[in-house]
């Protein structure tokens, strides 16, 4: 008899020596931490807290997060990965600590296959490609045109070198085939004030972010780094569809555990994170802030993460990029 991934799971942590099943038939019975990695107020930060104040009323336990940012989210991947696997600290990460970061640096104290559990990817946001209001540009292909007609090109900000909106802008520039010049911020938030201010021309980011900023006119979005077109813009065309291929950067969200983290409650957690975005209301304001919600089986992030990984490891070796350092 098939026993699906639950089963299989749950084979594979009986395998293991010592695990900790004894926590596992009264699991919760204390407080959950959701480990994120950036500083509170970001995108990823509000789709954790979102997530997790409908998973409190789910599992009959307070849920609270922790932000430890730095190092690029080394700092807490790592912590997360040294904690004990019994389900109480779990690290909520965009792709980037477990998927581009590993292909970046040779000295991580983590290795994201072999140090997580992985329960469950939870949304994806699609890198959009914006400019001021006031730029001369519609399209993106009218920003192609608008940087060969200059003879320096076009600045391009990002969130960091290595982060998923300068892999974007990356693959960007090859495919228009355009001079443009990399100016790494630290995060969102000051590249997005520089290219308000006129300091930067473009830049890549996730749609969670910008959206307030494209509703309030403020920035022009020019494409949709994604097989398909956003939900919450309807009008603006992929980048695919204006003549620029192969610009897909969704920037995905996922739940993951310590490795050896008993299977009945990366199952308990599992269900949990998924009747969550199940919910009318969460799964409304995610939506209406650019975020798709994609759950999955553990097995299914398992192997989208290994996809993923071998994927960006191609974009970064093609295009040289090396971390700061």
């Amino acid at each position: 008899m098939h026993l699906g991934w639950r089963g299989a799971l749950l084979a594979a942590a009986l395998a293991l020596p010592g695990a900790p099943f004894a926590q596992a038939d009264d699991f919760p019975s204390r407080t959950i931490r959701f480990v994120v990695a950036f500083p509170a107020g970001g995108p990823t930060d509000f789709v954790a807290r979102l997530v997790a104040d409908r998973m409190k009323n789910l599992i009959g336990q307070t849920m609270v997060i922790e932000n430890k940012a730095g190092a690029n989210a080394a700092i807490g991947a790592d912590y997360v990965a040294k904690s004990e696997p019994d389900g109480y600290t779990l690290f909520f990460t965009t792709m980037g600590a477990v998927a581009i970061n590993p292909n970046m640096r040779t000295d991580l104290p983590y290795d994201p296959v072999k140090d997580f559990a992985p329960i469950t990817l939870v949304v994806s946001t699609p890198d959009v490609l914006v400019v001021r209001t006031e730029m001369p540009v519609n399209t993106a292909q009218d920003l192609v045109a608008y940087a060969k007609a200059r003879p320096d090109g076009i600045t391009i900000a990002s969130t960091g070198v290595g982060s998923p909106t300068h892999l974007a802008l990356e693959i960007f520039k090859s495919a228009g085939q355009i001079k443009a010049l990399h100016v790494p911020y630290r995060g969102a938030a000051p590249a997005i004030t520089d290219l308000l201010g006129g300091q930067v021309h473009t830049m890549f980011a996730d749609l969670p972010v910008l959206m307030p900023l494209i509703r309030g006119g403020k920035l022009k979005p020019l494409g949709i780094a994604a097989h398909k077109r956003a939900a919450v813009l309807p009008d603006v065309p992929t980048l695919d569809e204006q003549g620029l291929p192969d610009i897909y950067v969704d920037n995905w969200y996922g739940l993951f555990a310590p490795a050896r983290t008993p299977a009945p409650v990366i199952a308990k957690l599992h269900d949990a994170v998924v009747a969550a975005l199940a919910d009318p209301e969460v799964n409304d304001k995610l939506v209406q802030s650019g975020a798709t919600p994609t759950p999955t089986s553990p097995e299914g992030l398992g192997q989208h993460l290994k996809s993923e990984l071998e994927r960006w490891g191609r974009v970064i070796r093609e295009k040289g990029i090396k971390p700061e350092s």
